[in-house]
């Protein structure tokens, strides 16, 4: 059975109710594109189970396109963008410990462009993966206007866990060190908990 975000439930019930009331009172026709958009809801707030890789990875933090990857002050950077299509539950990219949660208000540029990343209404995530950290960005489209996030400082989660989700288009930006080897290029698809982005490194040879 398909899993569900609650959110899409909520919505679906509501438009449902309100094109049942427009059919009865009105025209029984009236509620035809509020059903679609219920169903649209169900569909759009899926949640499928993913099987995470093993070893010592780093595993994409969302579904979507790569559509960046940079250096940034030493540091790897690789972008996600996340269209009205993709699955938008995040994911944690690594195993470790939440040391950091930072919001950030900003402009709801779109997602896909580069800017989105220094621009755009964030929430940044830092994980203690032992030996170093890695950090991701929850951020906010053109259309995505609530980004939700399930965890706290201190919390200790596992690669591909389930952290939170952005609604209705987005990017997700991860960054990690040079004990990373990239694994992914440009304009790639990538799925979240499964994708393999990096494999940490240990005197030149992957783990």
């Amino acid at each position: 059975m398909l899993r569900i975000i609650s959110d899409g439930i909520n919505y679906a019930f509501g438009l449902t109710l309100l094109g049942l009331a427009l059919s009865y009172f009105l025209n029984p026709w009236l509620g035809t594109p509020l059903y679609l958009a219920a169903l649209f809801c169900l569909w759009f707030f899926r949640d499928p189970n993913r099987k995470v890789p093993p070893g010592d990875v780093l595993v994409s933090p969302a579904d979507g396109k790569i559509v960046s990857i940079r250096n940034v002050s030493g540091e790897t950077r690789v972008s996600v963008f996340l269209n009205i299509f993709n699955v938008h539950v995040n994911r944690s990219p690594a195993t470790g410990r939440i040391t950091g949660i930072r919001y950030e208000q900003g402009k709801f540029r779109v997602a896909s462009l580069d800017e989105a990343s220094s621009e755009n209404e964030k929430n940044t995530i830092t994980l203690d993966v032992g030996g170093g950290t890695v950090v991701f960005s929850q951020i906010a489209g053109l259309i995505a206007r609530r980004i939700v996030c399930y965890k706290q400082v201190g919390d200790i989660v596992a690669a591909g866990e389930r952290i939170g989700l952005i609604k209705f288009g987005s990017r997700v930006d991860v960054f990690f060190g040079p004990e990373w080897l990239l694994e992914v290029k440009t304009g790639q698809r990538v799925l979240a908990g499964s994708s393999v982005l990096a494999r940490r490194v240990e005197n030149g040879a992957a783990l």
